[in-house]
């Protein structure tokens, strides 16, 4: 397939997704008529406060924050491994008595303790992005990481062949959607004898520690055929690494999430393929259920937002944009 030109096809393509994005937060949807209901407030608290992925989520939340007439406060540490400092926002989110608390846990286990004070409160949670070890969550929104991480091995496999070599970049060590991407991914692998997962690593989705450990890998593991890096921090720190240090093409690379340093090396043929979360329906269905929770209504135990896995083949089709091209403040 024939490259298009960067700025050109990008820009456009970012204009049409931004255009649709304001369009969507223009429209009135089943909660709207906000100056008749009551202002319900919501807490959303996420694992960190930058970041395309969280910005889109933030976008999501405001539209659906619109609609339902939903006092929003976004809440998060600056960076994803502050665990504590979640635990911190949680405590001062009870103190404060929200009608509802969204939490993207960062830590499955860690966040588990203080999620379960809010019973105390009557404070519905939803858990949104990664699952928290407490049975007072009322619902969860977000991706079906065991299948996304299976979607990665199944095109990884495929590029490398049943005989090779694979690295691992994850992101946050005890995060549940890390562990569940990555234990999607195994098992998979698992079904070729002859694919060997020779290295994982973590870098706490910290894009230069993402760098330095692909750029390790590479040097340890010369015959190394293939890498995923299951984050969007780990993708473009190991991304740029495979780029930088003339590995693009030669070794297949699958990216989670779509950052801008991502297209550029796919539009390059140097990542192969990218498995695509939709950030802003979470952030947007994540908001919808904390308002049925605040009302005492019953929820669906999940609530599943799908991934897609986009490559050069498919990253123009309409509904691919949409979630390639976000519009983000």
């Amino acid at each position: 397939m024939p490259k298009m030109p960067k700025c050109t096809s990008l820009a456009s393509l970012a204009l049409t997704a931004g255009l649709l994005a304001i369009l969507l937060s223009s429209c009135g949807g089943p909660g709207s008529g906000g100056n008749n209901q009551q202002v319900t407030d919501v807490d959303m608290i996420v694992k960190m406060d930058h970041g395309d992925y969280w910005k889109t989520t933030k976008l999501g939340a405001e539209v659906a924050a619109k609609e339902y007439n939903v006092r929003l406060n976004f809440l998060a540490p600056e960076n994803e491994n502050d665990v504590e400092g979640q635990i911190r926002l949680m405590e001062e989110s009870i103190e404060r008595r929200p009608d509802a608390i969204i939490l993207a846990a960062s830590d499955y286990e860690a966040l588990g303790q203080v999620t379960d004070r809010t019973s105390y409160y009557d404070i519905p949670v939803v858990s949104m992005d990664s699952e928290v070890a407490s049975t007072k969550v009322k619902t969860f929104v977000g991706t079906n990481n065991y299948e996304a991480g299976q979607k990665a091995a199944e095109r990884l496999v495929e590029l490398t062949g049943p005989d090779s070599e694979i690295g691992i970049i994850n992101f946050v060590k005890g995060a549940r959607n890390a562990n569940q991407r990555e234990e999607g991914f195994l098992d998979y692998i698992a079904r070729f004898p002859g694919v060997r997962v020779v290295d994982i690593q973590y870098c706490g989705s910290d894009e230069t520690l993402a760098y330095t450990l692909t750029a390790e890998m590479l040097e340890r593991f010369p015959d190394l055929d293939g890498i995923v890096s299951l984050s969007a921090e780990s993708s473009i720190g190991a991304g740029r690494a495979v780029d930088e240090l003339g590995y693009g093409g030669k070794v297949k690379m699958i990216a989670f999430d779509n950052p801008p340093e991502m297209l550029e090396l796919l539009q390059e043929e140097k990542v192969q393929a990218m498995v695509v979360q939709n950030p802003f329906n979470n952030g947007y269905m994540a908001v919808a259920a904390a308002v049925q929770a605040a009302r005492g209504e019953k929820l669906e135990d999940r609530i599943p937002t799908d991934t897609k896995l986009i490559d050069l083949n498919n990253m123009l089709w309409p509904e691919n944009q949409k979630l390639l091209f976000p519009f983000v403040k």
